[in-house]
């Protein structure tokens, strides 16, 4: 089987590369090899028969006239619909495209790739089927309008068990999801808020036990306020963290009492709340609020520069960095352990403690379906945190190895057991199961999934991508940064 594997990539590159042309080297194989896999597969997604066909008068079940009596059954009881077709195990991972990981605006179809891969990671790792719908969200003159995707997510949201939008600009994406969490009868998700938020607060919980500090005694400085790093914030304050010790910086500088043209722009709400309660002493320069600093929270302008070694160096002894721009952190973690890091931290797989959301919705939304949920409360998505934190200490864990990975397959059930009894506690659960139930079912959807993907690539209904790819791929990130 073709194996890409990333910790050995930099074996691959040219001995008198430094440090930093190994870093951009990775990013480019990678960008170059995704371009190349997604045109010899057309996609990442297909749609596969969940019953079987017996013979061809079964046709006569699954649709007409058979299937009309399933029509009937879910109009007499909606309920039903959870039941009678995929719905209970159906996501809808919707998009307007308009801030897609990086690289900002990238028109509806153009978020088609980051979508089909949050529904295929859903599927293999959570056992979750999803669909990707990318929408035009402008108005008739061209501005980028919250109420068409309210809007359309009502209107659909009949056809699926949860939905979770994705790349949606600030600061639309704060009314869309409040709005729609109160006014659906399913689980709103935003991923790239609260998803991230959930898993960078599991990663935080773990550091502090490392450097034997106290979530309500850490300094914390955020750079970058847009939807994660507002949402991060919120959730260590819910979990216990102190809003006087946290200060927060955005593009024009720190979030204070006195940022009057956020408290102006009535959009920024969320915003203007951290405004009001973090920062007291209105510290208004990044290094003054980095001196003493016990952990750096960036989700800002990818690097690798945007945070300088110095700025690293006057932090706390034993500090926690957690750059995680994509696709490249804000400072390398080779970079930051030089400054003086203890702990680093980014969003990409091929350095260790990867901070990224991918660790927490497949589980989350998992427990939510399984739960049957209306909605995925802050609750819940703390008890996710608490719940990937537990699991990475109880297999240990050391200053590389704050947070379980993706290859750590039990970690999606016990998460999604965790989300589920939170449910039943925030009485927003229609499905009360006991914890080992929940888990079992969730493990067997997995399972199911994995089994799925390895026969259909081990029969030849997946074909391996060619080695020469892979040797494309790495041959152009070499002679780039040569």
């Amino acid at each position: 089987m073709l194996k890409l594997d990333l910790s050995n990539l930099e074996e691959s590159f040219p001995q008198d590369f430094s440090q930093e042309q190994i870093a951009k080297a990775k990013t480019l194989f990678l960008k170059k090899l995704a371009e190349l896999t997604h045109s010899f597969y057309k996609g990442k997604i297909q749609t596969v028969p969940k019953a079987g066909v017996f013979g061809f008068n079964w046709f006569n079940v699954w649709y007409t006239p058979g299937v009309s009596k399933v029509s009937t059954t879910i109009r007499d009881d909606n309920e039903t619909s959870f039941e009678l077709s995929n719905r209970g195990n159906l996501v809808g991972v919707i998009s307007d495209s308009t801030r897609v990981l990086g690289d900002g605006d990238c028109t509806p179809p153009g978020g088609l790739g980051v979508m089909e891969g949050k529904a295929f990671l859903m599927k293999f790792l959570g056992g979750v089927d999803a669909t990707a719908l990318c929408i035009d969200s402008k108005d008739k003159d061209g501005n980028n309008d919250p109420e068409a995707i309210i809007e359309f997510v009502k209107r659909c949201q009949h056809s699926f068990g949860a939905i979770n939008l994705e790349d949606i600009s600030q600061p639309n994406c704060y009314k869309v999801l409040d709005t729609l969490r109160e006014e659906c009868d399913i689980p709103v998700w935003h991923d790239d808020a609260q998803g991230t938020a959930c898993v960078t607060l599991a990663g935080l919980i773990n550091a502090l036990k490392l450097t034997n500090r106290k979530i309500e005694d850490t300094k914390i400085v955020f750079l970058g306020a847009g939807a994660s790093n507002t949402t991060i914030a919120r959730i260590i304050i819910s979990a216990g963290g102190d809003p006087g010790k946290m200060i927060l910086f955005d593009s024009k500088g720190s979030l204070h009492k006195e940022r009057a043209d956020i408290q102006a722009d009535k959009r920024f709400y969320r915003k203007w709340e951290l405004c009001q309660a973090t920062n007291p002493n209105k510290v208004d320069n990044f290094m003054e609020a980095m001196t003493g600093a016990d952990c750096l929270i960036a989700l800002s302008k990818p690097g690798p520069d945007t945070v300088k070694k110095e700025e690293i160096a006057v932090m706390a002894e034993k500090s926690i960095v957690f750059t995680c721009a994509n696709p490249v952190p804000e400072i390398y973690p080779y970079a930051a352990k030089e400054a003086g890091a203890y702990i680093a931290a980014t969003g990409r797989g091929d350095f260790p403690n990867q901070v990224n959301n991918s660790l927490g919705f497949p589980g989350i939304l998992k427990g939510a379906l399984l739960a049957r949920a209306t909605k995925v409360t802050d609750n819940m998505a703390s008890a996710a945190a608490e719940a990937l934190a537990t699991y990475a200490e109880k297999r240990g864990i050391t200053p590389e190895n704050i947070i379980p990975t993706m290859s750590e397959a039990g970690v999606f059930a016990y998460e999604a057991a965790a989300v589920a009894m939170q449910a039943i506690k925030d009485g927003v659960a229609r499905i009360e199961m006991t914890w080992q139930e929940y888990y079992d079912l969730a493990e067997e959807g997995i399972q199911h999934s994995r089994k799925m993907t390895r026969h259909l690539v081990d029969n030849g209904f997946i074909k391996e991508p060619p080695q020469s790819m892979l040797d494309n791929a790495l041959n152009f990130a070499v002679n780039k940064v040569k």
